[in-house]
């Protein structure tokens, strides 16, 4: 066999230059994107962490406001139960002074009237009793004004309102 003519082996050198430049570049290419897969990759690990961070606190922070709203439910139950139990309280006494409160409705509804009795009474004391005068003297004799009692003694002249 005969060797190759000498255009054809810088021929085949060139390409073999142009393959080995081409497989260079294609390695270089594939470098940088395993960088970038790299750098991405420890971007989202990071950024997984952040979220992972991010939602324990998350979840401690909703563990404690939960907790604050059983202790507030709590507190609340409590004074809950202690106004029903002042309700109770307040029925207990209102059940104890209505009584008392009708007496006093009544009482207010009878003043006008005991109040003008009592100023009448007042009016007679105020009047004194009447003079002495003797039984058989003059004027008619003192009875009731039925007239049914007329055999009765008369009667005697008295004084009123020291009782009151």
């Amino acid at each position: 066999m005969s060797a190759p003519p000498a255009l054809q082996i810088r021929e085949a050198n060139a390409h073999l230059a142009a393959v080995h430049r081409r497989a260079a570049e294609l390695e270089a290419r594939l470098d940088a994107a395993e960088r970038t897969v790299r750098a991405q990759a420890e971007r989202l690990a990071c950024h997984d962490r952040q979220l992972r961070a991010a939602l324990d606190e998350l979840g401690r922070a909703k563990d404690r406001e939960i907790a604050s709203l059983r202790e507030q439910l709590l507190t609340s139950e409590a004074a809950v139960h202690s106004l029903q139990a002042a309700v109770h309280q307040r029925d207990d006494l209102i059940g104890q002074l209505l009584p008392r409160a009708e007496l006093l409705r009544d009482i207010c509804h009878h003043r006008l009237p005991l109040a003008r009795l009592l100023a009448t009474l007042a009016e007679a004391e105020r009047l004194g009793p009447l003079p002495a005068s003797d039984p058989g003297g003059p004027g008619p004799p003192l009875a009731n004004s039925t007239g049914e009692e007329s055999g009765r003694d008369h009667l005697l002249p008295t004084v009123l309102g020291t009782t009151v």
